[in-house]
């Protein structure tokens, strides 16, 4: 998340002793207040948020539109159920779909929001400054404590009979919804507000509730928690991970290790794919928390597993957007056909953790592929899930020709997506720029600016990136500065092509790599990288005459117009209604002939990234990239007829 300085403070003033309290009686566990030293450190740094600026373009117009919503949303009103649960009265309403309507109470999602939304506020804190999230951070958690205070555990639910629930997950009992899954956010949304936007607040209701955990869980012999892991936990490994790391608490390693489901990680180890019908944001998460205990414990099987889980998905079970999976769940490549049409297909939820697991991949072994599938991804399936006039997100981004994007409403929807919306659009800014000791990694082509305080340097990206295939870098340095400066070649480029103050420099003919300039760098230097941006088209083996077409990294969509929509009819309550909304006579293009003939046969439109193909019967097809459709139905995939003779 770019939160090394931060935490680093965080560290320093971690130690609260704080008791332990557990459902029942208190227990008191042992204070350890000195951070955990790294047992397998990452290779590389991310640069602090608050060292990154955005500048204009869609990725700073969608951060602009998450931040009105979160400044819209009322704290009280996703307090309300916690403070009921704790005995204490609600100052507000409670917000209605998942968070109160009684047909998801089975869930026991109710309080996954305020998890959310405090790490939503977090980040854009960190990104912005503005004091009014971390006010708000400092009230939530302070509204926290004093549920923790009435209720006399740190536990605390916002889910009906969440004590008892949680009580009896714990003794083995049958369950109907995901306790621990919804814990796992308000865990990771104090975390992210003491780490990022130093909460003292949250820091003390975050240390609460993990010495509750550790209580709680303590009982439970291996097979018994192995058992409770077999319902969705979230990154449950992952909080405990970062919680050791912050305190060195041995007792806080030890439950990372516990939440690390073996049914998962053991065969992920053997490089063994067992993933063909599991449920697809059960297991992301999962993975995303072994790579942290890996790196708090330095065992190589969690690191294997979490890089052969990236693998097997990232490059053989994606769509051609960066995400995947069918009504939520993993299916058999080899029935491809069968499931890429669907309406419920690539989860944003899922696209949204397999950039946390990239990442986290990427900082131990920057692997050009990592960032290949990141900036895919990003523009395929994270940017493309806002709505870019309400700033509302989606669920699915399903590839069913006809289709249209549906977006969650302000008030009475609030989804798992709605929650990772809030975050994916406040922290575009983690992921642009790394470092290791004197070499700075320049991973996307956005326009921005980065502060290397060690350096007393300033890098300036400007760049019209994706409409232009180049981007400009200009130095801001205190002295000549020797320092490499790494650009990515993408695998989508034939060649890349670099000029330092309007002299060649470099050229390279291998997609997939780095350029590495490495020179004194003078205030005022200029690199030019010029890429190239050709049509493509991608297939699963299993199904090659079912096609998607590329543009470099975007995926081009069939704009098929708002046949038979009213307005704000793909603004919704229920994520369960998706696909209902092709229901009628919507029609389709056909397109016909070789792929890679189709593709070469597709031509420039009269506006940048617009373009046209024929349709078997001769019409145009108007294709925009996927992540600038909005409010119309569309087609990612096409299902190709046979050639006319």
């Amino acid at each position: 998340m770019g939160i090394e300085t931060s935490r680093r403070a965080f560290l320093a003033g971690s130690g609260s002793g704080a008791m332990a309290i557990g459902m029942g009686a208190a227990a008191p566990v042992a204070a350890q207040t000195a951070p955990a030293a790294a047992a397998a450190p990452a290779r590389l740094q991310p640069f602090d948020m608050a060292d990154v600026t955005l500048g204009e373009g869609p990725f700073l117009h969608a951060q602009r539109a998450t931040e009105a919503y979160l400044l819209r949303l009322e704290p009280d009103r996703m307090l309300h159920q916690f403070r009921v649960n704790a005995g204490l009265s609600p100052k507000a309403p409670a917000y209605g779909g998942w968070e109160s309507e009684p047909q998801w109470a089975d869930i026991h999602c109710q309080g996954h929001t305020l998890g959310h939304y405090l790490s939503a506020c977090a980040l854009a804190f960190r990104a912005t400054a503005t004091p009014e999230y971390r006010k708000r951070i400092d009230y939530i958690a302070s509204e926290l404590g004093a549920c923790q205070d009435a209720a006399k555990s740190g536990l605390v639910t916002a889910f009906p009979n969440g004590a008892a629930v949680v009580a009896a997950h714990l003794r083995g009992e049958k369950i109907s919804g995901v306790p621990w899954y919804t814990l796992h956010k308000v865990y990771a949304g104090l975390r992210d507000g003491a780490v990022l936007a130093d909460s003292a607040p949250a820091r003390t209701a975050l240390l609460r509730l993990a010495d509750w955990g550790v209580v709680a869980c303590r009982p439970l012999t291996d097979a018994q928690f192995e058992a409770m892991l077999e319902t969705e936990h979230g990154g449950m490994n992952e909080i405990y991970a970062d919680l050791y790391a912050m305190t060195g608490k041995a007792e806080y390693r030890t439950l990372s290790e516990r939440f690390s489901h073996k049914a998962l990680l053991t065969p992920l180890a053997k490089r063994q794919d067992r993933l063909d019908g599991l449920h697809a944001n059960t297991q992301v998460p999962k993975v995303v928390g072994f790579h942290r205990v890996y790196e708090t414990t330095g065992d190589a099987a969690y690191r294997d597993a979490a890089a052969f889980f990236w693998k097997t998905v990232a490059e053989t079970r994606s769509f051609a957007t960066g995400g995947h999976g069918d009504n939520e769940h993993f299916f058999a490549m080899a029935d491809f056909e069968d499931h890429v049409f669907s309406a419920k297909g690539s989860e944003t939820c899922c696209q949204h953790n397999m950039l946390k697991l990239t990442r986290s991949l990427f900082l131990h072994e920057p692997r050009p592929e990592y960032a290949d599938y990141y900036e895919r991804t990003l523009f395929n399936g994270i940017l493309a899930s806002q709505d870019p006039d309400s700033g509302m997100a989606t669920y699915f981004q399903g590839a069913r020709p006809g289709y249209m994007k549906l977006y969650h409403t302000p008030e009475h929807s609030f989804w798992c997506c709605t929650g990772t919306g809030m975050e994916n659009h406040v922290k575009y800014r983690d992921s642009i720029y790394f470092h290791d000791d004197d070499v700075l990694y320049v991973n996307l082509f956005l326009p921005s600016t980065v502060r290397w305080r060690d350096k007393g340097a300033t890098l300036v990206q400007e760049t019209r990136f994706p409409d232009e295939p180049r981007t400009t870098l200009r130095w801001r340095l205190e002295t000549p500065t020797a320092l490499t400066l790494a650009l990515r070649h993408p695998r989508w480029s034939r060649t890349a092509t670099v000029r330092i103050n309007g002299k060649p420099a470099a050229r390279s003919v291998a997609p997939g790599s780095r350029i590495a300039l490495d020179r004194t760098w003078r205030d005022g230097d200029r690199v030019e990288l010029q890429l190239a941006m050709d049509v493509g088209v991608e297939h699963a083996p299993a199904a090659p005459d079912v096609v998607a077409f590329t543009y470099g990294p975007l995926v081009l969509a069939g704009a098929l117009g708002r046949q038979g929509l009213a307005p704000g009819a793909d603004i919704v309550v229920s994520e369960r209604e998706y696909g209902r909304y092709n229901d009628g006579p919507v029609q389709v293009p056909v397109l016909a002939g070789d792929p890679h003939a189709l593709a070469a046969a597709i031509r420039p439109g009269a506006k940048t990234l617009e373009f046209t193909i024929a349709a078997a019967d001769g019409a145009p097809v108007r294709l925009i990239p996927y992540h600038r459709i909005a409010h119309e139905r569309y087609a990612t995939y096409w299902k190709l007829a046979p050639a006319r003779a």
